[in-house]
């Protein structure tokens, strides 16, 4: 599967002879594998792709249709492998190259280019922001990736460990090798993607939350524990002469960037979720970070080999080298080595007592369990102190600084996993509680679910005064009821066996009400996470923060008012204050407003609840904490996290801010060192600049562009929500249109996530979760959550306009113009959009609304949708005054090269859609046995398209 060369004949590049080196592999094991016949169908298809995409001839297309239509079925599957690996090997490559530009551009460049975080210090001491005030921020600064496991991963674990180690191997080629080294690399390169091609693509069984703990962990090896105090290293340095006050180790800082998840805490629409996967989650979290502390210190202790008698030892550390039991005499004089013999024994012991499991993979004895990680960090600061008493600092700086800030940064815990569940689902609880404890209000049993809001509120409040428990142990409840008291005490358990820390937040999805954050602290209270109060009025437990998920574009309306009034109950005011330390997380959600209202709704729905919030909490001086929950795909949220985070109204991310990482994005970022440390370093210097540029001509611009330019808004959102909820809500027959035109149902068959599809078994897009819902789009090319209504509410606003706006058309698309120009949240609307639109393909798209049976439906729906998307490329050419992608060459020349491996995927797809479907019936009346072939090729496809699009999830 040699690639073509670029339409131009353009030379090659590195990224072009990696690819061509990964796929002359790719062709030459499949022609070993499989025999030159099939070998010469896929080479032949791709030579049709490749000929359609370079001269754009319709004719070539069809050539391409119909070779696939006669395809024979034992044909399918390896077609779509050979498509399918392709593209995961074009992955590689790319990421390969990005690391090489990245390195190139900081060897040649004196300044370091945008998004680095020298670049991002740099400005900031530009603006007059010192080194000194920048490491005080940091110290109250909170940056946290949330990993969650999402029903769009399409990858197994088994090909990513293959592709971190073709990735290894290819990054051999860029130094300099003798042609036997050269022969040998290419050999192992060679055998790697031949054990590719012969590991399975798909999952043969459906993936557990379990499976997706482990999944998610795998990246801790590879890039966080590594590479998070490798970042901090590296700012401490920028920082070194802004050192603190205090006496301490400069070269080790405040945690500002940890690490966060959902997997096994987060039930809200997956029943599978429980009191055992959060205690199994946490527990193989803690595994992992003591396993980490012990071969660091088992290493450390290696490295350590200082004698006695040439650096004298400090007496703290003299007297932890006596605590050590090791008998060894060629040790006597390394009292360095010692300490950390009794260090390894402890962690050990600790390792024993928060997992039950004996981890030492060295001879060790017993000794006392560390009780908190700031135990084994006093330890490390003992040797870490000796060695700067001796002049040791730099053999502090080969592993131990790096050890001392993963402890802070990971502690026992390793990342905080948040519990998640749904609002109508506390709200069914608490109506069995009070009903069974015979809770009355004027004599009569309290039906909660039937209660006006103050009156739930009256009730919740006074219930949290009360000592008595609601909750008994002699009464057996619902199932429902009994779960969800199950994980809130299994939290209440690992908290206090791996620290607060472990669990911290308990996130409530469809909060519409006050009541429902209220509810949370009354289940907290029955739990013991939250001790009730003494006669005083104190806690002496106050648990985990309640943090509201705002949805629905009429939940992110309601948003500040329901803070505004939970910030002002006097007992949450001193939660915040005391238990909080004056922060409240606040959770927007990108997908279902996006699903709700469509993209330019959506993403203004979600700007102006920030600004309200922002006010709300400035008001009540409590430190705003919003937490986005965003996907891959640009109609969830995705696109660049840099400029995302730039592009947030002022105040409101000021060094707080957690955001997701889902589906296949976390693979895409994370599954190699170099770039994970790319993505983790964008995040921290996008929320340092966003956070400390100077305040007031910030606020002074966002107020500008707002007088200006939120009338405009105001109008667009209301045409673009008109534009999208007619075609996807009030056309007749569009529920059925989608069910056909996509491959949904086929998606909701894949093994690949613990979460259905669905909320309900029945064929409703209000029920689809939002996920699944754009991941179906981006498989058939249209994308249309990221882009549908645009066109029509640019074009209405020039040619219409509104009250208050510019009179004349012209004057009008110059104001979206200079929008585009100098508003960044309005310049991050249209580029994530324009990146959408380059990768939608209407004659793809055609292809898959030819499988809706009725045709007037098929013509009517599908010519609005092209219409649309017609009108939405117009416009942005006006607006932006460029062709699409065109200040972006590369991502273009990539797309070129994607597209033509993507294509043939698709009409595979649409042909495997077609005979799957034309057997249903006949399915549906036998037994249910094996997947069949079609079906196993058509998952292939999906895979192979989800990787080619990289942020289709």
């Amino acid at each position: 599967m040699e690639p073509h060369r670029t339409a131009h004949g353009a030379e090659r590049t590195p990224l072009r002879n990696d690819i061509r080196t990964l796929g002359k592999a790719l062709g030459d094991v499949i022609r070993e594998s499989d025999g030159k016949a099939i070998y010469d169908v896929i080479e032949k298809l791709r030579r049709a792709a490749v000929k359609f995409r370079r001269e754009g001839n319709p004719q070539d297309g069809k050539v391409l249709e119909q070779q696939i239509r006669r395809m024979a079925d034992d044909q399918t599957n390896p077609v779509a492998r050979a498509f399918g690996y392709f593209l995961h090997l074009s992955n590689i490559a790319e990421d390969r190259d990005q690391n090489r530009r990245h390195r190139q551009q900081q060897l040649q460049s004196e300044r370091a280019a945008k998004g680095v975080l020298a670049a991002a210090l740099a400005d900031l001491n530009d603006q007059g922001v010192g080194k000194r005030r920048i490491r005080k921020y940091l110290e109250s600064t909170s940056i946290v990736p949330v990993l969650t496991a999402h029903p769009t991963e399409v990858q197994r674990k088994s090909t990513l460990d293959l592709h971190r180690d073709i990735a290894r191997q290819l990054a051999l080629c860029d130094t300099q090798l003798t042609p036997a080294e050269a022969e040998r690399v290419h050999e192992r390169l060679h055998g790697l993607v031949t054990a590719l091609w012969q590991t399975r693509m798909l999952r043969q069984q459906k993936l557990t939350v379990l499976d997706e703990i482990d999944n998610a962990l795998s990246y801790y090896g590879t890039t966080f524990l590594s590479t998070i105090p490798g970042l901090h290293q590296d700012v401490a340095r920028h920082l070194k002469d802004a050192r603190p006050n205090t006496q301490g180790d400069d070269n080790v800082l405040a945690p500002f960037l940890h690490m966060g998840s959902w997997i096994g805490g987060d039930r809200d629409g997956n029943p599978n979720v429980d009191a055992d996967t959060l205690e199994q989650a946490l527990l193989r979290q803690s595994t992992r970070a003591m396993q980490y502390y012990l071969e660091e210190v088992k290493q450390l202790g290696t490295e350590l080999s200082m004698s006695q008698m040439l650096a004298t030892p400090s007496k703290a550390l003299l007297a932890l080298s006596d605590l050590s039991e090791d008998t060894s005499p060629h040790r006597l004089d390394e009292p360095y080595r010692r300490a950390c013999i009794h260090l390894y024994a402890r962690l050990a012991a600790t390792t024993q007592a928060l997992t039950g499991r004996n981890q030492a993979r060295h001879p060790t004895y017993p000794a006392a369990a560390y009780g908190a990680p700031a135990e084994f960090e006093a330890d490390l600061r003992i040797i870490s102190d000796s060695l700067r008493f001796h002049h040791g600092a730099a053999i502090a700086q080969l592993r131990l600084n790096s050890l001392l800030q993963a402890t802070r940064i990971f502690g026992f815990h390793l990342a905080s996993l948040d519990l998640r569940q749904s609002s109508d689902v506390h709200e069914r609880v608490l109506t069995e509680l009070f009903r069974r404890a015979d809770v009355r209000i004027d004599g009569r049993v309290v039906d909660y679910a039937a209660l006006e809001e103050d009156e739930r509120i009256a009730l919740l409040r006074s219930e949290l005064r009360q000592a008595r428990p609601l909750v008994s142990p002699w009464i057996r409840y619902s199932d429902e009821t009994e779960k969800e008291l199950a994980i809130l005490r299994m939290a209440c358990a690992c908290r206090r066996r791996y620290g607060e820390q472990a669990v911290s937040q308990i996130i409530i999805s469809h909060t519409e009400t006050l009541s429902d954050l209220l509810e949370v602290l009354v289940l907290q209270q029955e739990t013991g996470l939250i001790s009730p109060p003494d006669g005083d009025g104190a806690q002496a437990s106050t648990g985990a923060m309640v943090v509201p998920l705002f949805e629905t574009i009429p939940d992110l309306e309601r948003g500040p008012g329901i803070m505004a009034a939970w910030l002002d109950l006097p007992e949450v005011a001193q939660r915040v204050r005391h238990a909080q330390k004056g922060i409240q997380e606040v959770m927007l959600g990108y997908s279902d407003s996006n699903k709700d209202g469509g993209y330019l709704t959506s993403n203004w729905s979600l700007y102006q609840a920030e600004r309200e919030l922002a006010r709300v909490f400035k008001k009540r001086k409590v430190r705003l904490r919003l937490f986005h929950g965003r996907g891959g795909s640009v109609g969830r949220g995705g696109g660049s996290t840099y400029d995302a985070i730039l592009a947030q109204p002022h105040d409101t991310v000021n060094g707080q801010i957690r955001l997701t990482e889902q589906g296949e994005v976390i693979q895409s970022k994370y599954k190699d060192a170099e770039v994970g440390r790319w993505h983790l370093e964008l995040i921290v210097a996008a929320t340092l600049e966003s956070s400390l540029k100077p305040a007031q001509a910030a606020a002074r611009r966002e107020e500008e562009n707002m007088a200006r330019h939120s009338c405009a808004m105001r109008f667009m959102s209301g045409v673009a929500q008109d534009a999208y909820r007619s075609l996807v809500y009030g056309t007749e027959g569009f529920n059925d249109y989608f069910f056909a035109a996509t491959p949904i149902r086929e998606i909701a068959e894949l093994n690949i996530g613990s979460r259905p599809a669905s909320r309900k078994s029945v064929q409703r897009i209000e029920d689809l979760r939002a996920i699944p819902w754009g991941f179906s789009w981006a498989q058939c090319r249209l994308l249309l959550t990221g882009w549908y209504g645009m066109g029509t509410a640019l074009r209405q606003y020039i040619d219409h306009g509104c009250p208050g706006s510019p009179e004349t058309p012209q004057e009008r698309l110059s104001q979206l113009q200079d929008m585009e120009r100098h508003w960044p949240f309005f310049t991050t609307l249209l580029s994530n959009m324009e990146q959408v639109l380059a990768k939608t393909d209407l004659s793809i798209a055609r292809k898959y609304a030819g499988l809706v049976p009725d045709k007037r439906l098929r013509d009517s729906i599908f010519g609005r949708i092209e219409s649309e998307f017609h009108l939405t490329q117009e416009m942005f050419r006006r607006v932006a005054q460029r062709e699409l992608l065109e200040k972006d060459p590369q991502l273009v020349a990539a797309l070129a090269e994607r597209f033509a491996y993507i294509d043939p995927l698709n009409y595979l797809q649409v042909e495997l859609l077609r005979r799957h479907r034309s057997e249903e019936h006949a399915r549906r009346s036998r037994k249910s046995g094996p997947e069949s072939r079609e079906q196993r090729a058509l998952h292939m496809t999906i895979n192979g398209i989800a990787a080619g699009l990289r942020n289709s999830g």
